[in-house]
């Protein structure tokens, strides 16, 4: 099996920065990469924010925050963040041409036996895989989000993606703490394909006034045992990214499922993107 100890994450957003802190509190150790060193900082901000919280709640000692803290540095430099790292997850904007554009990069930059991993929860991985030489070390890693947090991560097998990459990336998700589950690359995964269509649904129902958000909300956190309701999640997630998922689900597998309603499409065009934004469906 392909031994990993040094990862990279490109993209120190809300995903980036959270998988790189689960990378490092399970030893690994970690280059947090973005294009500026604003950027870098707010990541490592957030990721000691993060661990103090833990803390302060019992869940992380004193040890594990200066250990984990020690093992994570940040860089804009994409040679240096992934030059040597056996694994490198990208975690930038969901948009296929900024991931093919960066894998091609990738793919000049790293090491030979390097596996690279997207966090995309809904594009082609095996498109993505087709910007590179190696296809057969391209895999999906969908991290969840919060993703210091929740427990799941969606691995995603292409049709090249070999047997060796997949089992060293399950190492790492158990490594991690994490549950995964393998599902076929196809539009949306078994994640994103059902997640999406129920918070649509639920868009549709508030647009028809069926019920307030909180009550829709409050049907699937009570009566179907969600942990939150698929508006508020909606807001956790980004409207806007909502909004590319829903589309691009759309056009791939041509159903009205995933006809974006205009509820969403009214909410991202006035910038009330969710909670990133102070408001959405539901003020932050």
């Amino acid at each position: 099996m392909i031994a990993i100890d040094t990862i990279a994450v490109i993209g120190a957003g809300t995903m980036g920065h959270g998988v790189a802190q689960v990378a490092a509190q399970a030893g690994f150790n970690v280059a947090l990469h973005d294009t500026t060193e604003a950027l870098v900082g707010r990541g490592l901000a957030n990721i000691r924010e993060n661990l103090i919280k833990g803390v302060a709640r019992g869940k992380v000692t004193d040890t594990e925050l200066r250990d984990t803290l020690a093992r994570v540095r940040g860089t804009v430099d994409l040679l240096d963040a992934a030059g040597g790292a056996g694994l490198i997850i990208e975690a930038i904007v969901e948009k296929l041409d900024a991931k093919i554009e960066l894998f091609a990069n990738l793919d000049a930059l790293c090491k030979e036996s390097a596996i690279l991993a997207t966090n995309t929860s809904s594009l082609s991985v095996e498109l993505i895989a087709s910007a590179t030489h190696r296809p057969s070390r391209i895999i999906g890693m969908h991290f969840f989000n919060p993703p210091h947090i929740m427990k799941l991560i969606e691995v995603i097998r292409a049709p090249e993606t070999s047997d060796e990459t997949l089992a060293a990336v399950l190492a790492v998700a158990a490594r991690m703490g994490k549950e995964a589950i393998t599902v076929k690359d196809s539009p949306g995964f078994a994640t994103s394909r059902l997640g999406v269509a129920i918070g649509l649904e639920a868009m549709r129902m508030l647009e028809e006034g069926v019920a307030s958000a909180e009550d829709i909300d409050k049907a699937m956190v009570l009566g179907y045992n969600h942990p939150m309701g698929p508006l508020r999640l909606s807001d956790l997630v980004g409207l806007d990214v909502r909004l590319n998922i829903a589309e691009y689900l759309n056009e791939k597998l041509g159903t009205a499922v995933f006809s974006p309603p205009d509820i969403l499409k009214r909410k991202v065009a006035e910038g009330k993107l969710g909670k990133k934004a102070g408001e959405g469906f539901y003020k932050w």
